[in-house]
């Protein structure tokens, strides 16, 4: 359909017959819709520094810790797809993606609640300072219930900036850019909050019988969660201008976008392993050294600030102040890390451009591999020293830790860019990552 004047809009699908053109989202406004992914990833970067610390002060014994994990890749494999397929058959009033925005904030608010006072609910139901049966119980169904409000909030954000942007591949590639940029800011203010341990002075009240000091410090923490993931999701549905799906003008638009989701998604779950007679050798190659590399990541991503706080400054929960000083010092070590991972994002396809995706991809897993090698040196250097339980570990070994957590952010961006274009799928060696974990700790 021709534009008066007899020139047609570059960059924009061309109209269907007696459907209104829909005029441009201002970049801005992408800005604010896509906001939202600073509060939810706030309080990842708070869960991945200090829950594995938290779980083994309530009681539950260092070889379990990881199994609690377990609910993040099942929930990525099974509650996206799901969300996705009724997300795009929502007729709400409110939009196809904002109602799915707000009921994964919701419940996001609610797991953290369940989470920061678990120790309270726990001694309210009886628990001892001994025995914490009840707070654990309690820790469990609302750690699992973060994981799974996580993944019910992500997926709709991407969708909701995609529908915004339609077929607009600039603006969808700015709009995705911005969402990067929240995330990494997000991930830098969550691990600093988690290395600051004087938020209970400000939450005077999260100090009770049930939760002492550093409990009380971690309740602060989420508490401050719930505050900014409340004022981002209000940023981002109150920027966004959803149209209802029963909405005639954009019937035809949508249908196609339904047809398509249905047949990507019910792939997924229907024909995945069937699709793997069809790969390559090569493919195959890439897939068994993906898998190796996230075998490698996952003990780092559960256990960085539990390394610290053990293996650096010689600690053990609810043994003196050496272990929680180490926990916050590796979710300063988080943040540099994620400092480092933002920039190396940004200059990602630059560098793939100059030496190809191939060659970095193995770069950074040949650097990945020398960064936990050095770890295993540092904890054999520190076993040597006599300091442990007692004093503050030398400066120059805690730096050196600190240097290794900040250059692992260059290897985990790759992984990360990788782990964004494969998608879904990437959940079932995500499966076997946490599983190979959970082995080799409960070997140990």
């Amino acid at each position: 359909m021709a534009v008066p004047g007899g020139h047609r809009q570059r960059g924009r699908p061309r109209a269907v017959i007696g459907e209104p053109v829909l005029p441009r989202v201002p970049l801005r406004r992408l800005l604010r819709v896509a906001s939202v992914a600073c509060g939810i990833q706030f309080g990842w970067a708070l869960q991945l520094s200090l829950l594995t610390p938290y779980v083994q002060e309530l009681g539950i014994p260092h070889a379990w810790s990881s199994v609690i994990w377990l609910c993040g890749p099942l929930s990525g494999l099974l509650v996206q797809p799901l969300v996705g397929h009724l997300s795009d058959r929502c007729n709400s009033r409110f939009g196809r993606r904002r109602p799915f925005i707000v009921a994964g904030a919701s419940s996001i608010v609610v797991a953290v609640l369940i989470i920061g006072f678990s120790a309270d609910i726990g001694g309210l139901l009886g628990d001892s300072a001994d025995q914490r049966p009840r707070a654990v119980a309690t820790f469990v169904v609302g750690f699992w219930l973060l994981d799974v409000a996580n993944n019910v909030t992500q997926g709709p954000c991407r969708a909701l900036l995609a529908d915004l942007t339609e077929k607009d591949h600039r603006r969808t590639r700015v709009a995705n850019a911005y969402f990067s940029l929240f995330m990494a800011v997000g991930n830098v203010l969550g691990f600093a909050t988690g290395s600051y341990s004087g938020w209970f002075r400000i939450f005077w009240f999260t100090n009770t019988s049930s939760c002492n000091v550093d409990c009380a410090n971690l309740k602060s923490a989420f508490l401050l969660d719930i505050i900014f993931i409340a004022i981002t999701t209000y940023i981002s549905i109150t920027a966004a201008q959803e149209l209802p799906l029963s909405s005639s003008s954009r019937s035809t638009h949508i249908s196609e976008e339904m047809a398509e989701s249905t047949h990507a998604q019910e792939a997924f779950l229907w024909e995945l392993f069937g699709t793997f007679r069809y790969l390559s050798g090569s493919i195959w190659i890439i897939l068994f050294v993906t898998a190796l590399t996230w075998i490698g990541w996952f003990p780092f991503l559960l256990f960085d600030t539990d390394w610290m706080g053990r293996e650096i400054y010689g600690g053990k929960p609810n043994e003196g102040q050496n272990y929680n000083t180490g926990v916050r010092m590796g979710a300063f070590g988080l943040m540099l890390n994620s400092v480092v991972l933002g920039i190396t994002s940004v200059l990602m396809e630059k560098l793939c451009r100059k030496w190809g995706a191939g060659f970095v991809w193995g770069l950074s897993n040949i650097l990945m591999s020398l960064c936990f090698l050095l770890m295993l040196i540092l904890s054999a250097v520190v076993r040597h020293m006599d300091f442990l339980g007692h004093d503050l570990p030398p400066s120059g070994v805690v730096i050196a830790a600190l240097i290794v957590f900040s250059i692992l952010g260059i290897p985990l961006a790759v992984s990360l860019s990788i782990l964004l274009q494969k998608g879904m799928k990437i959940s079932l060696i995500h499966l076997l990552g946490c599983s190979f974990c959970f082995d080799q700790i409960g070997s140990s």
